[in-house]
């Protein structure tokens, strides 16, 4: 006979069981049954869950430190565009992306058509819950001095946060740095523009008048257009 144990996984053997009673009738309680178990894998001594064993119990169960400890982790070699990461449990990233064209959602009362436009570099700074967004007057990557100019969109604030409105924001534990930035672009595009602000004006002229021609005409985005701040990239890293 050929001993093949050693190829076998890794076994497991039952050291205790739950079982959960409910009480019948408008008011259901609930009580948890706690079993031993013995050397053949029979329950044995029950009793009430005490709360040291739930304890343990709830122990077990928890995986939100395993998954925390993933939190903006890179899935291979970091991503070009990232400019800062702080990976703590409600972690920020810093990042900015070049001009290009987007798809744009506006309310019916703004009275611009939903279409396709280009939009400007821009610089994002976001944890699990905020985002804030600036423009930036070069298509490259920026440095610390790098000025930062008004993101040229509604539901923007003053300071850059946006008002993401009604939009269920779920940026998960487990989330790669990746899936991080991916997920906040799409909130922010897939959202409807709607509104300006407290009376802030984000761009050097008229923003609906502005939208809608750059979604008509499909045209380069102009620079004048864009309203500069008194900051710069180093004041979203102190």
């Amino acid at each position: 006979m050929k001993d093949i144990t050693e190829a076998f996984g890794t076994l497991y053997h039952p050291l205790s069981a739950l079982v959960f009673y409910q009480s019948k009738g408008k008011d259901k309680h609930i009580y948890v049954e706690h079993f031993d178990m013995d050397k053949n894998g029979n329950p044995i001594n029950a009793h009430p869950l005490t709360t040291k064993e739930a304890k343990i119990l709830s122990k077990a169960l928890n995986t939100e430190k395993e998954e925390s400890s993933a939190f903006l982790n890179p899935k291979g070699i970091l991503p070009t565009n990232v400019l800062h990461i702080n990976a703590s449990e409600n972690g920020t990233v810093l990042w900015f992306t070049k001009k290009k064209q987007v798809k744009m959602f506006f309310t019916e009362n703004l009275g611009i058509q939903d279409g396709i436009a280009e939009i400007p570099a821009m610089l994002w700074f976001a944890n699990k819950q905020n985002l804030m967004v600036f423009a930036l007057g070069k298509d490259r990557r920026p440095t610390e001095k790098t000025s930062l100019y008004h993101a040229p969109f509604f539901n923007i604030y003053e300071d850059g946060h946006v008002c993401m409105g009604t939009v269920d924001i779920n940026i998960k534990n487990s989330a790669s740095i990746e899936e991080f930035i991916q997920a906040w672009e799409k909130y922010f595009f897939n959202s409807y523009f709607s509104h300006l602000l407290d009376k802030h004006n984000p761009v050097n002229g008229n923003c609906v008048s502005l939208w809608k021609n750059q979604i008509e005409t499909g045209s380069s985005f102009p620079k004048e257009a864009l309203k500069k701040t008194n900051r710069t990239l180093k004041y979203l890293i102190k």
